[in-house]
Parts: structure tokens; C-alpha cells; sequence
């Protein structure tokens, strides 16, 4: 069928980015934007520099730093930042960081009508997208809306040097992992992102510090992002959500494992955007093909080398066929329970 027939739906959404290395120095500026006079600053604890940083840059207009950000974002968490944001009297957000730190901004803007500035330091793509993730007792919900995505974002690529080369592999492979669905419009922006991830990573791999190759690799994140931002999110994510929010598995490295599992299993009910990933990374099967990417530069492939229990993969199962969702293929118990044993021993993926 030509793909121009092919009936699908496509939302865009108001939101400023603004790219190239240096561009951190326009912070202030875009708060003027937005009409903020004091944000608060989010980050992780390990990233408390930069975000002081950011905050000596932000002067008068900087409330404070909330440095506890962490990951899979817990409820305690989101509360915490929610508080430190009213007590600071704080209008806006500032998000320093990666999915951990976005996500947290996005827990806060949920329930606060605080405008988002975000600024990536990894390629986790958060911030592209309207979803949100909140962790409660040992269980992970998601969800979708408007009021989370953040207003403007500053891609500065000088800013991702200080990523170490293992995270920026499995950042980028996560961000990869982003633009494995979409339609006829997100087909165009996921093949470029992909391929230009595809470039970057092994070129940073083997000079962590060629802005050149971060440069790219943020641009595909960028591009990866919007698109998971204007689809649904299937199996891959689904089950990334569960393992993650359910074992703490860590996000990057999780996606990486699970992601050619999960592109063998719905091959056949995809053939069109799995081309469109073999393609872009100049392989000829998609599964094979990312998974070949990530040995080669060094990122896990098994879940039992990043925490995962086997004994818990019956559980992780039967908490991913819990609530019903989209896929191309349909979820069954059989195949995804396979699926989640040759992600554990880090085996071929095979449909």
C-alpha cells in the first residue's frame, strides 16, 4: 500500500528548542520567554556542579537547587520537589540533566502550572515528549499530558563531553529505542535519527570528546524523542517501564538489553519500520543489527548483568501482561515470557 494512503494521526505541539554548542549562555533569556522570575533548579545529586552552574549563570532569577532527582522517579521524590518548588516561590523549572531530572520537572508541572525550561545532558529524549513516569510502591505509572511537556529545551552539545563514553552508548541506544514505532510523518524524523545515532556513537566511542559526534548523537536524540513524543508507546516501552519501576533496573542500560528483543518480536507485524531501523544503522535486520551495535561498543546485553533476577522473571511477566496496551503484535504470555528469558541471558534476539 502506498504510505501516503496509509491512514495515521499527527499531533503536533507548541514548544521551542533552541541547538548548538554554547547555547546554555541563552538560559536566562528563554525564562524572560516564558515570563519566569525565579525558577528552581533540578538535578541529581552526582550533578549538583552543573547545575550550580546553571544557577550562577541564572543569577537573581535562580530560587534554589533541588538536588534529589533520582531514577524511575518516586513518588517521595516528586512530593519532596513539589514542596521545594512552593517553598522557593518559584515560577518556573529548570531541569539539568537527563531522563531522571526531566522526569522529575514533569512530576512537579502535573500538579504546579510551572513552565518548563529544559537542558539535556544526556540522550535520553525526555524532553521531547508530553509522558510522564511516577513509581509508588514498587510499581511504575505513565501517562500523557500536555501540561508536562517542557515549554523549551536548550540542546547544548559541549554540555553532554562530561558524559562518560559506557552512559553515552546506552543513552543513545535508549533514545534509538524511542523512534521504533511511528507513522508516515515520524517515519521521515525517525530514520534520521536513528542514522545519525548510528553515526555518533561509535564515533564518540573512540573519541569521547569530539563535539562533532556529540553533536550528532543529540540531534538524533532530539529527533528520536519527538517522535516517541507523537505515538503510542508499545511493547518495548511498556515493558522498560515495568522491569525498571518494578526491579530498579537502570533505565539506559534496560532499554538497551530489552530493545532488540522486542524488534524480533514484532518484526513480522512491522516490517516497514523495522526497514526503516536496518536501514538507518546500514544492516539488514533490525533486531540483529542493534544488538551487534551495542556489543561492539561495549553496553550490556543481558539483563541478569544489570540486576536483574531470574527468579523474577516470572513476576515481571505477568506484571507486564497486566494492563492492556497497543503493539503490532499481540502480547501473549508464551512469547513474552521467551522474550524476557532470552533478554536475561542475553541471547540472540529471535521473533
Amino acid at each position: 500500500m502506498n504510505t501516503a494512503a496509509r491512514p495515521f494521526t499527527y499531533e503536533s505541539r507548541a514548544q521551542r528548542v533552541v541547538f548548538g554548542a554554547g547555547t546554555l549562555a541563552q538560559a536566562p533569556e528563554e525564562l524572560d520567554r516564558l515570563g519566569a522570575r525565579k525558577a528552581l533548579v533540578l538535578c541529581t545529586a552526582p550533578q549538583r556542579a552543573q547545575a550550580e552552574a546553571v544557577a550562577d549563570l541564572l543569577g537573581s532569577r535562580a530560587a534554589g537547587i533541588f538536588d534529589g532527582a533520582v531514577m524511575h522517579v518516586p513518588l517521595a521524590s516528586a512530593e519532596a520537589a513539589r514542596a521545594a518548588a512552593t517553598e522557593a516561590g518559584a515560577d518556573a523549572l529548570v531541569a539539568v540533566g537527563g531522563g531522571s531530572t526531566v522526569g522529575l520537572a514533569k512530576a512537579i508541572a502535573l500538579v504546579s502550572p510551572l513552565p518548563v525550561l529544559a537542558i539535556p545532558t544526556t540522550y535520553a529524549g525526555s524532553e521531547m515528549t508530553p509522558i510522564y513516569g511516577l513509581t509508588e510502591n514498587g510499581l511504575k505509572r505513565t501517562g500523557r499530558d500536555a501540561r508536562v511537556l517542557p515549554r523549551s529545551v536548550l540542546y547544548d552539545p559541549a554540555l553532554t563531553l562530561a558524559l562518560p563514553v559506557g552512559l553515552s552508548v546506552v543513552s543513545g541506544i535508549n533514545a534509538i529505542a524511542h523512534a521504533a514505532d511511528g507513522n508516515p510523518v515520524t517515519g521521515l524524523m525517525a530514520a534520521e535519527g536513528i542514522a545519525a545515532l548510528g553515526r555518533a556513537l561509535p564515533a564518540l566511542h573512540a573519541a569521547p570528546h569530539d563535539l562533532a559526534a556529540r553533536s550528532d548523537a543529540l540531534y538524533g536524540a532530539w529527533l528520536c524523542g519527538l517522535v516517541l513524543g507523537s505515538v503510542a508507546m508499545a511493547l518495548h516501552h511498556k515493558l522498560c517501564h515495568t522491569l525498571g519501576g518494578s526491579f530498579n533496573l537502570p533505565h539506559a542500560e534496560l532499554h538497551t538489553v530489552v530493545l532488540p528483543h522486542v524488534l524480533a518480536y514484532n518484526a513480522g507485524a512491522a516490517p516497514q519500520a523495522m526497514q526503516r531501523i536496518a536501514t538507518a544503522l546500514g544492516t539488514a535486520d533490525a533486531a540483529q543489527g542493534v544488538q551487534a551495535l551495542a556489543r561492539r561498543l561495549g553496553a550490556p546485553v543481558a539483563l541478569r548483568d544489570i540486576g536483574m533476577r531470574e527468579e523474577d522473571l516470572d513476576r515481571a511477566c505477568a506484571l507486564a501482561l497486566r494492563d492492556a496496551y497497543p503493539n503490532p503484535r499481540p502480547i501473549e504470555a508464551g512469547p513474552l515470557r521467551a522474550l524476557l528469558q532470552a533478554a536475561y541471558e542475553g541471547a540472540a534476539p529471535a521473533g
